[in-house]
């Protein structure tokens, strides 16, 4: 039997993407999970993969093609799995539909128990625009990991009026959120606290001389909504030095057993150790506001985010629970994470979940800077380029090797002198590397 199968749920808010890549051809036979296409969303490429073992029989979409979710990708003659993936020796010939049969509507999900009974007439290839049959979307609860539902038209209304519709109580049947319910919560909403304000038409450049316009990419897109989103918080930014002459002789010390475990021992690494032991001391900085219920929500993990430069733009992979990792493990993800990233390899959830981050320009060879928070965090810790400088100890001047430290946070949550005494306890633990050792 023909399996119709379509773009699934990418998850996190996710209602398109584009075709990166095809895996398979018309004719092919495919075992099930097999990638079929890759797509690109506004955060990641992502393999889709086969949902069923089978003949490749109908290809509708290519390279370059935008697909929203419930578009579909393509027809599959499902076999047994055990076939899958060797041509029989003599096809036998398709069935033809008997012509009183009504063919089911196929599911949405592309699991085998959603399989159109009879074979669905040809299918048209996928364009740009193309608007499948109506699916419910579902918006992720930023906070208690339960769907919001709500119809596309009812999104596309929030987008437009600046309204973060996760953040929408519904008022419909389970808990369903509607245009009104939208609308009663932008009247809720504190002035400038989400909503986007209008663009200003810009002048005609071409006026001046010759121009080029080049079209967004997904990651850029998101990482310009996301950083004019972080930019709405009240930032303050603390500058201050880390004097990381004995940390480097850990490093240096440490680096051959950390690369026996399939890592790189970078000062990133270690900071990350440094700074989830510093957000378990300092709650406040390890947070997220809830503007709708007036609200602050205390996270009891610590996911830290390390913001990585690519080919393909900015993205931040997350640590999980760094807290409980020791410097080798640390260094260990990190090094797979940043191999992933460069590769455009990460998964969604890789992305996912963070509660502070961390952004190093050290390597660029830039010292203090302003970074802008990750929202819906409330911190973000920026490193810059160490270098030697002469310090006064002891009654004479000795070349220490210091390293920049910015703490920018948001001002409506995080005092000023927390933020001072968060980032004054980094620095100190920072200059004290012994304690990296005996924790591992």
């Amino acid at each position: 039997m023909a399996v119709v199968f379509k773009l699934p749920d990418l998850g996190e808010n996710i209602e398109s993407a584009q075709v990166v890549s095809v895996a398979a051809a018309v004719g092919d036979y495919i075992k099930a999970d097999q990638t079929l296409i890759e797509v690109e969303t506004d955060k990641a490429v992502t393999d889709v993969p086969a949902p069923v073992a089978g003949k490749l029989i109908e290809l509708a979409v290519a390279v370059g093609d935008k697909l929203t979710v419930g578009a579909i990708i393509a027809r599959i003659e499902e076999t047994a799995a055990d076939t899958a993936g060797s041509e029989p020796a003599s096809p036998a010939p398709a069935e033809p539909a008997a012509p009183t049969a009504a063919p089911a509507v196929p599911s949405v999900e592309p699991t085998p128990d959603a399989i159109a009974a009879t074979p669905p007439p040809p299918l048209a290839p996928a364009a740009v625009g193309d608007t499948p049959a109506p699916v419910p979307e579902v918006a992720s609860s930023v906070d208690n990991g339960r769907p919001a539902p709500a119809a596309p038209s009812v999104r596309k209304f929030a987008r437009e009026i600046g309204v973060d519709i996760s953040q929408v109580p519904g008022s419909g049947p389970a808990g369903r959120i509607s245009v009104e319910d939208v609308k009663a919560f932008s009247r809720r909403m504190p002035a400038g606290a989400t909503r986007g304000t209008p663009r200003k038409a810009l002048p005609d450049f071409s006026r001046y001389g010759e121009i080029e316009r080049r079209p967004m990419s997904n990651v850029r897109k998101k990482t310009a909504a996301q950083m004019e989103t972080g930019w709405q918080a009240p930032h303050v930014t603390l500058h201050d030095k880390a004097d990381v002459t004995g940390l480097e002789q850990f490093r240096q010390q440490y680096q051959p057993r950390v690369q026996e475990a399939g890592g790189k021992l970078t000062v990133t690494a270690m900071l990350l150790r440094i700074v989830s032991a510093a957000l378990r001391k300092f709650p406040a900085l390890n947070c997220s506001i809830d503007l709708a219920q007036q609200e602050v929500i205390y996270k009891r993990y610590v996911n830290i985010g390390v913001a990585a430069d690519t080919p393909r733009g900015l993205v931040v992979p997350v640590i999980l629970h760094a807290d409980q990792k020791s410097v080798t493990q640390l260094s260990v993800e990190l090094t797979e994470m940043a191999a992933r990233a460069r590769a455009g390899k990460l998964s969604l959830e890789e992305m996912s979940g963070g509660t502070f981050t961390i952004t190093n320009l050290g390597g660029i060879g830039i010292g203090h800077f302003t970074p802008i928070i990750n929202d819906p965090e409330v911190a973000i810790l920026g490193i810059g380029r160490a270098n030697y400088e002469p310090v006064y100890t002891d009654g004479e001047f000795r070349p220490r090797l210091m390293m920049p430290l910015s703490l920018s946070f948001d001002h409506r949550i995080v005092d000023g002198a927390d933020g001072a005494r968060f980032l004054r306890w980094i620095v100190e633990a920072t200059e004290q590397p012994l304690l990296l050792a005996m924790e591992g």
